[in-house]
């Protein structure tokens, strides 16, 4: 029960904004800039009995919320104006128990603070005491195994219950297929960001060139006539479903996610276009999936796969008209691409479960640029003249195969 009574304290101190602990001290002066992580004056230690402390030192009070994860075991604290820019939580050494710490922007205003751990834990304690001399604070959480009953796991609050959401609105009529009479509308999907970094090599984080890519993609469709929407403009983490419900709110004609994967181990160079299938085109495309999901997952993001059976046939049905013309806009962005920037990877058409490509209703294709573990892609993707390029091939791709696509909506019934 006493570890009850500390969340609970905790979550209605959250409630009005504050951190446990120093209700007192928030109460007489406003948060009014951002607040600072000091690692030197942070500590994650093991504790007796398997459990974990993490004491992490701010340089100022903030709001926060406290949630635990499964499946992997994840501790993740969010917080309100926490700037981790050129702080690595990787510093919080001494835990044996923890096996990975990351933290970075999660959304506007929001940062995250993921604890991958070696099994389930609970959380015992969670509080936030501010220093009255120097109006400092600190985070002093306490895990304990899951098992043990001395601790209760924390289920993460609703989404509006967690970021002060209204109420969603009534969703209006889907939109209908593109017919050619207005500009065809493409969401660009910049992959990773934030937490997520994606892909690194030589210095290059995968988040960071493709939101370059997508901002340059994104004024070469505006300046052929076609309206671009970006489902990130900065270095933010965007959840895999929520890509796809910007796609659907912006009544999307197309979606297209932006990559440039790294291997481990073996060579590949050439850029790769994929499709939405259950069965992958080979072992390593349904790794490649894998790996893209997991970055979610560790991101502190469990993906849905609740779908009820009703809907799940729905959606299926959805996929019969959807996927074939996905199959059409893979194949014309093949086309483009081999003319405008002529390498490509061997089997550059290829098709795994990647979850950013199920939205049942737009086409969607995901676009490996290259291989950031290959030299010669690297020197290609860095290059302001090859992404030009591209994006031209990616341009002419989409205007082909929307013409075809809303002559073939002419002959359907109505």
């Amino acid at each position: 029960m006493k570890a009850v009574s500390v969340v609970l304290r905790a979550a209605v101190a959250l409630w009005f904004g504050l951190g446990p602990g120093s209700v007192g001290a928030l109460g007489a002066e406003p948060l009014t800039a951002l607040a600072r992580p000091d690692l030197a004056a942070s500590s994650l230690d093991d504790l007796k009995g398997g459990g974990v402390a993490l004491s992490l030192g701010l340089s100022q009070p903030v709001p926060y919320r406290v949630f635990t994860l499964n499946a992997p075991p994840r501790l993740v604290v969010d917080f309100r104006e926490v700037d981790w820019r050129g702080s690595d939580p990787a510093a919080l050494t001494g835990s044996a128990r923890v096996r990975s710490a990351r933290a970075g922007a999660i959304r506007p205003g929001w940062s995250r603070l993921v604890l991958e751990l070696s099994a389930p834990m609970a959380l015992v304690s969670a509080e936030m005491p501010r220093d009255p001399a120097t109006g400092r604070a600190r985070l002093a959480l306490q895990l304990a195994p899951a098992d043990t009953g001395t601790g209760e796991a924390v289920r993460p609050p609703a989404q509006t219950a967690l970021w002060g959401l209204p109420e969603p609105e009534k969703l209006a009529p889907p939109p209908r297929r593109h017919d050619g009479s207005r500009a065809l509308r493409v969401v660009i999907d910049p992959g990773h960001g934030g937490i997520d970094p994606g892909a690194e090599s030589a210095g290059i984080r995968e988040a960071d060139l493709m939101l370059t890519f997508g901002r340059e993609l994104a004024e070469a469709l505006a300046r052929a006539g076609i309206e671009p929407v970006l489902t990130r403009d900065a270095d933010v983490f965007v959840p895999l479903e929520t890509r796809i419900d910007i796609a659907r709110a912006a009544r999307a004609d197309v979606f297209l996610s932006l990559h440039a994967d790294a291997l481990a181990d073996g060579y590949a160079s050439g850029a790769t276009v994929y499709t939405l299938s259950e069965t992958a085109s080979d072992s390593a495309s349904a790794r490649l999936a894998e790996r893209h999901d997991r970055d979610a997952l560790l991101a502190g993001v469990d993906l849905s796969d609740q779908d009820d059976v009703i809907a799940g046939v729905l959606m299926d049905l959805a996929r019969t008209d959807t996927q074939p013309r996905s199959d059409r806009l893979a194949e014309a962005i093949v086309a483009g691409l081999r003319g405008h920037v002529g390498h490509l990877y061997k089997t550059p058409h290829m098709s795994a479960a990647f979850s950013v490509l199920k939205s049942p209703d737009i086409p969607s294709v995901l676009i490996e640029t290259g291989f950031l573990s290959s030299a010669d892609d690297r020197e290609r993707l860095i290059s302001p003249e090859w992404r030009a390029r591209a994006a031209a091939g990616i341009v002419e791709a989409l205007r082909g195969w929307a013409e075809a696509d809303a002559a073939a909506a002419a002959l359907l019934r109505r």
